[in-house]
């Protein structure tokens, strides 16, 4: 699904967040494997999990068509900064919630953009009639997790010892969800 582009500035930065287009897809993969290589935050390390620009292409054009997905980017001169997905299911029984997750260059952290890609999509979800977000954070991203808690976000979950990170040691997963459109 699409969105209606929105433009902040936030401290002497100016972007836009906006729906993905299939323009984007070659800097989108790009963007991702440059941001695994900046933060241990994600899943991946760098390069891992590749997709490529066919393979982002075809996401988009997914994501554009399914009332339940949405894809946005957030842009800063005509440069993707940062990116958000939500994803939803198609079987009938887990079709009333998406599945949220966000990456921003580490040059753009401290901006917002993170928690205006999650603000766009919970109205976003509001709007489609989605009944809950879920996301997974991990443990020792404080930033984001004070983010979720303050947008409403509760833990639902933990998932113990589920990465290992480059110093050899386990961290856990924290599984956070909100409901939204009260059941």
């Amino acid at each position: 699904m699409k969105i209606t582009a929105k433009e902040f500035s936030v401290r002497g930065l100016n972007f836009i967040i906006r729906s993905a287009e299939e323009y984007d897809a070659k800097n989108l993969s790009e963007v991702r494997v440059q941001i695994d290589g900046e933060t241990e935050n994600m899943d991946r390390e760098q390069g891992e999990g590749y997709i490529d620009e066919a393979g982002f292409r075809s996401i988009i054009q997914e994501d554009s068509k399914a009332s339940n997905h949405l894809f946005l980017v957030a842009e800063v001169e005509g440069r993707i900064a940062g990116f958000s997905r939500c994803e939803g299911s198609s079987l009938r029984r887990l079709s009333h919630k998406v599945e949220f997750g966000v990456c921003v260059l580490k040059a753009f952290w401290g901006y917002g953009i993170g928690k205006r890609l999650l603000q766009k999509s919970i109205e976003w979800a509001e709007l489609q009639d989605i009944k809950k977000i879920s996301l997974a954070v991990l443990e020792k991203n404080d930033n984001a997790i004070a983010l979720y808690e303050n947008l409403g976000f509760e833990t639902e979950g933990v998932l113990k010892y589920d990465r290992r990170l480059s110093d050899g040691n386990y961290y856990n997963t924290i599984l956070m969800g909100k409901l939204l459109n009260q059941l």
